[in-house]
């Protein structure tokens, strides 16, 4: 994806300062041989390998709908616009642009439109050429343009500015992480970070940014960490599981369709999951040193498994992690710490009476 010039001399600027740094090449513990554990082939061949990504759908919508019926209660409530009922008359129409007042990439659209429409269904979009969601946009580039009804133009162009800035915002950070990973085999990542109630949207804004989706639940993928391990047991009272054994009994556990992930902290503990046959392997909080040296543990061990970096991942040291050859970065500052891309409202033309 090409960037505007302001955001892509940045991702530049990030790209440069990471290849200046050469990697040192020291002796370390993932020089030291294991055996390979050959019969993971069959295993982790039939692990789906990745997890279901969110495109605008029913489901997007009905949760947008439900975020607009709030935002509006919570805006309206019994009273009304105080200010444009007073002020505009009630035959007004209007015409207005939705700009851009920075450069970034464009998320929410649909959202926009539906929350507009759920105050006037007579306001009308009209779409700058080229620009949908997924779109790079330059600061003062209109978006579209919007007439209808001057007092639900008015009403709801705030709810309508909210949805675009917040996705947009997220839209826009992930694809800066995706152009700090180009070059390397590594895909980037949401979470389950994301504001409560808004999942589906703040996740299809990262599909926006040509970011990837992570389980969008616990329903629909294992993930393993450290705190089941901790509470989990075999029995009530029974002993601990290990990771491999957590492993082993998820896969006993869930259908032979369900992705199996479990994390580990050290290389120790990589060696020991891999002969159980993980479809991702989760690596927290790891230096850099230490995911290089995972690669090659897992290229020696058990090839078909995916390696995923986590914990702390950052704009400037997402370059690095990805250079080290793990297959994916999950960050879950792509959606709990996205500013919002400013984005506003400028009249065209002033309301007028029929």
């Amino acid at each position: 994806m090409r960037f505007p010039s302001p955001l892509h001399q940045q991702n530049a600027t990030l790209w440069r300062a990471g290849r200046r740094k050469p990697l040192s090449r020291r002796p370390h513990q993932c020089d030291r041989q294991s055996k390979p554990a050959n019969h993971l082939a069959t295993i982790v061949a039939t692990v789906p390998k990745d997890f279901s990504q969110i495109t605008w759908n029913a489901a997007i919508e009905a949760e947008c709908r439900r975020i607009i019926d709030q935002a509006i209660q919570e805006d309206l409530a019994d009273s009304g616009d105080l200010t444009t009922l007073a002020l505009v008359p009630a035959d007004a129409t209007g015409q207005a642009d939705i700009v851009a007042r920075q450069p970034g990439v464009v998320a929410g659209i649909p959202a926009a439109q539906l929350a507009l429409a759920t105050f006037d269904n007579e306001i009308k979009w009209e779409f700058t050429a080229g620009v949908t969601d997924g779109s790079a946009i330059v600061a003062g580039q209109t978006i579209a343009t919007i007439s209808g009804p001057a007092r639900s133009l008015l009403s709801g162009e705030r709810l309508a500015l909210n949805l675009l800035g917040r996705l947009s915002g997220i839209a826009t950070l992930t694809a800066l992480y995706v152009a700090a990973a180009v070059g390397t085999k590594a895909r980037i990542y949401d979470t389950r970070k994301t504001t409560p109630g808004w999942r589906h949207l703040e996740k299809y804004a990262v599909r926006c940014g040509r970011g990837h989706n992570h389980r969008l639940g616990l329903f629909d993928a294992v993930l393993i960490k450290d705190n089941h391990l901790v509470v989990g047991a075999e029995a009530s009272g029974g002993r601990r599981f290990t990771p491999a054994g957590a492993v082993a009994r998820a896969r006993e556990f869930v259908s032979s369709e369900t992705i199996v992930e479990v994390e580990v902290d050290t290389l120790d503990q990589l060696r020991q999951v891999l002969p159980a046959g993980p479809g991702i392997v989760l690596l927290d909080n790891m230096s850099v040193n230490d995911l290089r040296c995972a690669v090659v543990i897992r290229d020696e061990l058990a090839p078909d498994v995916e390696l995923e970096a986590s914990g702390g991942v950052r704009l400037e040291t997402v370059a690095a992690i990805a250079r080290t050859g793990v297959d994916r970065i999950s960050a879950g500052a792509l959606t709990h710490s996205a500013p919002w891309l400013d984005i506003g409202l400028d009249w065209r033309q002033a309301p007028r009476t029929k």
